[in-house]
């Protein structure tokens, strides 16, 4: 969130000072999402995302258990995403090599009991939901979302 589209559309590898500018994400979005009243629990699961299991990870350096279980498990699913999509910098890959990934990286970068459910998931059942979100699958819509559970009835308050 609010990082310069020249960084998040470079077709290369990120300067010294770019990636430190990429590392502020996690804190840019906690301070947009925490002043939103019905979003103040995601700020913390945004804040957190990019810690690692082993403590290796930012903005903190938490470990373990110490990360909120929110963010334990939207860190596998961005992971997804990102492996699955395509970027500037490289072409999107199969869900199995995601697969692979997280794997290899389960209780490194990964909570190895998040990573136990995802695996559990059917490779068919994240392309559905890609297709989905993509409005690709005409069975679902954004008139599908009532308005409050979109948030549209908070944010024009």
């Amino acid at each position: 969130m609010a990082i310069p589209d020249d960084i998040l559309r470079k077709p290369g590898k990120l300067t010294l000072d770019e990636a430190e500018k990429m590392r502020e994400h996690c804190a840019r979005g906690y301070q947009m999402l925490r002043k939103i009243p019905f979003l103040t629990g995601a700020a913390e699961i945004v804040f957190c995302h990019q810690e690692h299991f082993d403590g290796s990870g930012y903005p903190r350096g938490m470990k373990g258990r110490e990360i909120p279980i929110g963010a334990r498990i939207f860190a596998v699913a961005d992971t997804l995403d990102a492996i699955t999509s395509d970027r500037p910098y490289r072409k999107s890959r199969t869900f199995d090599a995601a697969r692979e990934e997280i794997l290899r990286c389960s209780g490194e970068q990964f909570d190895p009991a998040v990573v136990e459910v995802f695996l559990k998931i059917p490779n068919e059942l994240w392309q559905e939901l890609r297709d989905e979100i993509s409005g690709q699958d005409k069975r679902f819509s954004s008139l599908d979302i009532p308005p409050q559970a979109a948030g549209v009835s908070q944010i024009a308050n």
